[in-house]
């Protein structure tokens, strides 16, 4: 079984280096304004990501959200602030799990995991 995750977004190719990075994704196709990226090594276990054009703007919460699990989360997220990612808050924890709900550059949700404590820094590097 093979999972596609499917993002309805105004630019996919806009989108296409922002999450190439937040997933260590690569383009691996596209069709009539559509951009699918898949795992950059090539190997699963990640879901190929297909980013979809749609004419309307995006409205209201994701009903669903992506969570990215790293080895270095607090990294991670300083570099997605570079991308042009937005911190949603604060970090969020239950359990010895700690989070930071994040939005891409259209406002499309997701969450940088750590499981333990998030080591994080304002953009820019500040504490």
């Amino acid at each position: 079984m093979a999972v596609s995750v499917v993002l309805d977004c105004r630019d996919p190719h806009f989108l296409v280096p922002f999450w190439g990075s937040a997933f260590g994704y690569r383009l691996v196709d596209r069709a009539e304004g559509y951009r699918i990226l898949a795992p950059a090594d090539g190997e699963p276990p990640g879901p190929i990501l297909i980013l979809q054009p749609v004419p309307e703007e995006r409205s209201g919460k994701n009903r669903m959200h992506l969570d990215v699990h790293l080895d270095d989360p607090g990294a991670h997220i300083r570099r997605l602030d570079s991308f042009g990612a937005r911190r949603l808050g604060t970090p969020g924890a239950a359990d010895g799990v700690e989070w930071q709900a994040m939005a891409d550059r259209e406002g499309h949700e997701f969450c940088v995991v750590a499981h333990g404590r998030l080591d994080l820094q304002a953009p820019g590097g500040d504490a």
